[in-house]
């Protein structure tokens, strides 16, 4: 007869004191590495443009930047044209970044491959008359000819053409100056009877002397032009269209006070002073009346 005692099917894995302590600290500790590596895989899937420079300084801010700016230039002096690049970036990248009502999104090659198909005199055409929801010449009508060819190369070449920067055009030249009237000989000897005012005429004649000082409203429309019209004649960005009545109404209804405050902080996308940096109190007042005239 056999001394052999049957084998326990139910007999524990756990035989020693040694088990026991590491089955109890692995209960604990593979729970937290699992709970982390959850975590882990959670977080990096919320995270945008991992790798990129999408949230850099740079490029946020291109994306904050104002969508018109005003420039001040001396008239008399000769004409500084701007480049490609500041044209986009004052009038154009205000519907082209965000692809505002279809615009096609700068440096998007599939966006642009159908405009880039027309050639680029078709583009500067189609920019100088307006397209679509686009006013003519982007909504500047003070921009050149020569300045709206430079930035439809620039969009497009950011886009993957390969258009040759347009050459500049060459400035016109002044006429020559009339010579002068040569005075008669006995002139000096005149001269003491058609002697200057003195001092107190002078004074008076300035008093009573008519001051010309630009209108209102031509300093208005001037400054809507080049600083408002980009987004007020197409109505970007829920912007109310120039001389729409029905979409002016409620913003005339709350003073004229509210309106130019809230052009010089700023409203929605529109940045403060509307970019116009440079215009006073007084030109933004004047620019908005001159809006407000004519949606009355």
């Amino acid at each position: 007869m056999s001394n052999t005692q049957p084998h326990d099917e139910h007999e524990s894995i756990i035989k020693t004191p040694k088990q026991l302590i590491i089955t109890i600290l692995l209960s604990f500790i593979l729970p937290i590495i699992i709970i982390i590596l959850l975590v882990k895989l959670v977080t990096t899937g919320d995270q945008v443009g991992a790798g990129s420079d999408i949230l850099g300084p740079e490029a946020t801010q291109k994306r904050i930047a104002p969508v018109a700016k005003l420039d001040l230039v001396d008239a008399s002096g000769p004409k500084v044209f701007k480049t490609g690049e500041q044209v986009y970036t004052a009038v154009c990248a205000g519907c082209h970044v965000a692809g505002a009502a279809g615009a096609p999104k700068f440096a998007d090659v599939a966006a642009w491959s159908a405009p880039i198909a027309t050639g680029l005199q078709s583009m500067i055409a189609s920019v100088i008359k307006g397209k679509g929801a686009m006013p003519a010449k982007g909504g500047n009508p003070a921009l050149d000819d020569f300045e709206i060819a430079r930035a439809v190369v620039y969009m497009t070449n950011a886009a993957g053409g390969k258009f040759a920067e347009p050459a500049e055009p060459k400035p016109a030249q002044a006429p020559a100056p009339a010579p002068a009237a040569v005075a008669p000989a006995m002139a000096p000897a005149m001269a003491p009877a058609a002697a200057a005012p003195k001092a107190p005429e002078m004074v008076a004649a300035a008093a009573t002397a008519p001051t010309t000082a630009p209108a209102t409203s031509d300093v208005g429309e001037k400054l809507y032009k080049q600083a408002c019209a980009a987004c007020h004649v197409a109505g970007v960005a829920g912007a109310p269209k120039f001389a729409d009545k029905v979409a002016w109404a409620p913003r005339i209804a709350t003073g004229m006070d509210a309106l130019v405050a809230s052009v010089v902080v700023g409203k929605g996308i529109m940045p403060a002073k509307g970019g116009a940096a440079g215009a006073s109190d007084a030109d933004l007042r004047a620019a908005t009346q001159y809006m407000v005239d004519a949606a009355k």
